[in-house]
């Protein structure tokens, strides 16, 4: 990915002599990669960047003088760029700072081998340059706000529900109850489901099934971190475990995640789908084969399509699809998929979803409550 036929302009921020000149050799394979600077702290590399002008900054967490979390921030502040945070914190027990980079305003995590597998792992190199290529097209500064296209149909709120400033759509018609909402992401989706799910009330009855692409190694992190930005409960789907009201489940780190007959998830081993393990669409499909109608499907930023055939899947079985809009996703790979192949019935910013849900779930409390 070339900007404006130019080479894509890397800062690397690492304290390690011996990492920055291991990456720098992995960037130099990379025609449209130049790595134009190295800097010791994010002190330095801020004093650095009106000069440099990179497209992408690579930072390391811990650092003399001013740490990773420190230079987000000001970078966020004063320079707002895409930033990918590669560490060996992965590795480590207390992961919470990798999550709060991201809070922060870095676009993604990546784990850092240790010591000379970083120059070894073949793995490693091409995923570093894949990722690199993918931030150069992230603008940070998000474009103004288009309204969200509003639903055709009968605009209906209940009185109990119409506690928003904003009057968004309900899902009409809805002949059935909602058994099941699944959340699919990948690049920028922790900061996208973080804001999902603040939006959504302690007594939300509706179980949720997430599926994010993470490194390896980062999901265990992850959950533990939403745990303490959610009123529900967050966790990892356990094999034959059945999902029941007031829960959120991620699948775990290189298992796809179904649903049988009975109801219960079935973690397997199949390879990966699409390149991706687990699979949104793989997910999606099952929700929709088990549960038809009674789906709601979300798809979040990410690159490619993983997904939108899963989305496409639910609303053929009669179920809601909810896609993330262009301005507030990180990258509109995914989403806008979802969109071209009309598998997405409602397009909501990501600050709207969340609200959007809980509306659903309060009708259908209502709705209930009326039969």
């Amino acid at each position: 990915m070339m900007i404006g036929d130019k080479r894509i302009k890397v800062l690397l921020v690492d304290d390690s002599p011996v990492a920055v000149e291991m990456m720098r050799r992995i960037l130099a394979s990379s025609d449209e990669i130049e790595v134009v600077g190295t800097a010791r702290h994010g002190k330095e590399a801020l004093e650095m960047i009106p000069r440099l002008r990179p497209n992408v900054i690579c930072t390391d967490l811990h650092m003399p003088l001013m740490n990773g979390l420190e230079f987000v921030k000001e970078v966020m502040a004063r320079h707002p760029l895409p930033i990918l945070v590669i560490s060996v914190s992965v590795y480590e027990d207390n992961k919470e700072n990798i999550f709060q980079l991201l809070e922060a305003g870095a676009i993604d995590v990546f784990p850092k081998p240790r010591g000379v597998q970083l120059g070894q792992s073949t793995k490693f190199s091409s995923e570093l340059i894949a990722r690199i290529k993918i931030l150069s097209g992230v603008v940070p500064f998000r474009k103004p706000k288009k309204p969200a296209p509003q639903a055709r149909g009968i605009l209906r709120i209940p009185k109990p529900c119409a506690d928003s400033d904003d009057a968004l759509p309900y899902i009409e018609a809805l002949n059935r109850r909602l058994k099941m909402i699944v959340i699919g992401a990948s690049t920028g989706g922790p900061q996208a489901i973080e804001a999902i799910f603040k939006g959504l009330p302690a007594d939300f009855s509706i179980p949720i099934v997430c599926v994010q692409h993470i490194s390896e190694g980062f999901m265990v992190s992850l959950v533990d971190w939403l745990k303490g930005r959610s009123k529900l409960n967050v966790a990892i789907a356990r094999n034959k475990e059945r999902p029941v009201p007031g829960n959120i489940y991620f699948a775990p780190d290189d298992k796809h995640l179904k649903i049988d007959k009975s109801g219960a998830f079935v973690l397997n081993d199949d390879p990966p789908e699409g390149g991706h393990k687990p699979s949104i669409t793989l997910t999606m499909v099952s929700l929709a084969e088990h549960f038809m109608g009674g789906v709601l499907g979300v798809l979040l930023t990410g690159m490619g399509r993983d997904g939108a055939e899963g989305m496409l899947s639910i609303a053929q079985a009669g179920g809601a699809t909810i896609a993330q809009d262009e301005d507030s996703s990180i990258v509109f790979g995914m989403p806008g998929q979802a969109i071209k192949m009309g598998a997405a019935k409602y397009i909501l910013d990501i600050n709207k979803i969340g609200k959007f849900l809980a509306k659903i779930e309060c009708m259908e409390k209502n709705l209930a409550y009326e039969r």
